[in-house]
């Protein structure tokens, strides 16, 4: 089953995806630089207000790198705040250089042992998308990671992830692109932002259908 997960800043975003047929959100706040850790009251007032699946970006930098124990404890305490009031799923990514940083991830999961989680598209930092693969599943809360495959074969990846991890195509989709990736891959779950917007613009809000537009294209 085909699957589009749609970027939601506002609870006025989480709505009008799921009217236009979204079957998952991803909530952020700051969009502008790929997207930080959102309010708990903010998160807290989408999950009631849907009922799709919600997962959560845990960032609060631009970067992947974390700039020490205050932020660390911070992603913590949202980790376990995010997990208390019934997410889906957490969406992380640290690195250290050009490596993952596996204890740093596993120390924040462990405070939300009852939730998914997605790795964002640090992925295309790393220079052995085959090895950082091999990692991740090492950690059985990781069910998907988002690329946009730059850099790597997404034939490739999805068969190397499967069956653990499933390969959620995003960065910069529109429908022109969705449409090739349905016709050369295999990929079934894909991430959009500026496509689910009012004239794709990143500041503007979700429109219902623009959402069912793609919704659409996937169900072809």
């Amino acid at each position: 089953m085909r699957l589009l997960e749609v970027i939601a800043c506002s609870v006025e975003d989480a709505r009008a995806a799921e009217r236009g047929g979204a079957g998952r959100l991803e909530i952020v706040r700051s969009l502008d630089v790929g997207g930080l850790t959102p309010p708990l009251s903010l998160v807290r007032e989408i999950v009631a207000a849907v009922s799709i699946p919600v997962r959560v970006m845990l960032r609060e930098n631009a970067g992947y790198e974390t700039s020490g124990e205050p932020e660390i404890e911070s992603l913590c305490r949202a980790a376990r705040e995010f997990a208390a009031i019934g997410v889906d799923g957490l969406v992380l990514g640290f690195l250290r250089g050009r490596t993952l940083d596996l204890p740093l991830m596993q120390r924040i999961l462990r405070l939300a042992p009852e939730v998914r989680a997605t790795f964002h598209r640090a992925f295309e930092e790393l220079p052995d998308p085959v090895s950082a693969i091999a990692a991740l599943k090492t950690m059985p809360q990781f069910d998907h990671i988002l690329t946009s495959g730059a850099g790597a074969n997404l034939i490739h990846l999805a068969p190397m992830a499967a069956p653990e991890i499933q390969i959620l195509v995003g960065g910069g989709l529109d429908r022109q692109r969705i449409q090739q990736l349905l016709q050369t891959t295999n990929i079934r779950e894909f991430h959009v932002g500026r496509a689910a917007r009012r004239n794709a613009q990143i500041h503007e809000p979700v429109e219902p259908a623009q959402v069912r537009t793609l919704v659409d294209l996937l169900a072809s």
